[in-house]
């Protein structure tokens, strides 16, 4: 992993531990065994559709971070689901722009976690996006190499 890399996520790994700093109200690390993967739980706060639901997100850095976004879905697995919204996918996939073509290096793991939470509170309605199905299917598992299109890019 590049220097540059390194020393940025240790500095927000420290943050989230609460090392440097305190972490975003609802967001907290779950796991970090290496700069390259991170998982963290949300919980959404305040009243929203998913009041008491919590969520965990994983993030994987490349070598440019944060030049590049890191790769960023919602867990699926015993414990956790993808929340029902109508920019996550049910395999997790998040469709944010904030993650492909409006990501800048000014952005931060808390961030894009405060982003999410946001996204998730201000959802007026539980429904999955049109065509999730034939996407969950064919979609490669890697976020990264997914070109979602973007509401705003069609203007």
């Amino acid at each position: 992993m590049a220097m540059m890399s390194t020393k940025r996520l240790q500095k927000e790994l420290a943050e989230l531990n609460g090392v440097k700093g305190t972490p975003p109200t609802g967001i907290s690390l779950l796991s970090a065994d290496n700069l390259a993967s991170w998982r963290l739980e949300l919980q959404v706060l305040g009243e929203s559709l998913y009041q008491g639901e919590t969520f965990a997100v994983e993030f994987r850095f490349g070598s440019r971070y944060p030049i590049e976004s890191p790769a960023v879905v919602f867990v699926v697995n015993d414990k956790y689901k993808a929340p029902v919204h109508p920019h996550v996918y049910s395999n997790g996939l998040i469709c944010a722009s904030i993650l492909g073509n409006e990501w800048s290096p000014v952005l931060s793991v808390s961030a894009v976690c405060l982003t999410l939470q946001s996204m998730l509170a201000s959802c007026k309605e539980k429904k999955l996006p049109d065509g999730n199905d034939a996407f969950v299917k064919t979609a490669p598992l890697d976020p990264k190499k997914v070109r979602f299109v973007y509401d705003d890019d069609t203007v």
